[in-house]
């Protein structure tokens, strides 16, 4: 990918694997949910801001690497993956934003209309993360095909795996109300942003390596 959207994508998902490791799996029941955002609103805000911010990197990343990267371009697959990554981002950014600036306003003062009202809301916009997921999957897998990959191609088959994973526990815990599939979501999805971080900064010194030489 481009040298400055390495940067901008290792940046997001650094700051994006800090804010999921206080995040905490979500809770299946919403009543049980809104009363652990309640008891942590100003955790659960600034959580919320950071993931915001590092989504809107994320974003910016993909586009980047659309415009500036040829190898991108002139893949089909591999652009329509950033293409995927990037709006799922700017998707999620809604959600982020939401859960900060009300979600955990309306949590905290006990009403409980107004909570499941943009809770649904959040729900609905954070199927951007299901996307993310899936696009980083097919990034990684795209790497592990490509005979001159970023990363070894044992790495880029571990990154698919962790977006499918991330995808997974998002369908089972947000979709299906299955328990299992918070904490699996919150553990693959903090992998796959270090994965991505990684990626990331690979690409860059690749790119950086090659406009030296």
């Amino acid at each position: 990918m481009s040298g400055p959207g390495g940067v901008w994508l290792a940046t997001g998902t650094l700051l994006l694997a800090a804010a999921l490791v206080f995040h905490g799996p979500p809770d299946a029941d919403l009543s049980v949910q809104m009363q652990n955002i309640a008891e942590g609103h100003g955790r659960w805000a600034m959580v919320h801001w950071t993931a915001a911010a590092a989504l809107f990197l994320i974003a910016g990343a993909s586009f980047l690497n659309l415009a500036l990267n040829p190898r991108v371009r002139h893949s089909p697959m591999l652009s329509s993956a950033w293409m995927v990554m990037a709006l799922g981002a700017l998707t999620t950014f809604s959600t982020a934003v939401a859960e900060a600036s009300v979600v955990a306003v309306v949590a905290d003062r006990g009403d409980t209309n107004a909570f499941m009202t943009w809770w649904a809301f959040s729900g609905g916009m954070g199927n951007g993360f299901w996307a993310l997921a899936l696009a980083t999957a097919l990034v990684a897998y795209h790497d592990a095909r490509d005979n001159v990959g970023i990363l070894p191609r044992w790495a880029a088959i571990v990154g698919s795996a962790f977006g499918i994973l991330s995808a997974t526990g998002w369908t089972l815990g947000e979709q299906l109300g299955i328990g299992i599939g918070g904490p699996i979501w919150l553990v693959s999805s903090l992998l796959m942003c270090l994965w991505l971080a990684w990626y990331g900064l690979s690409s860059s010194s690749v790119r950086s390596g090659q406009a030296t030489a």
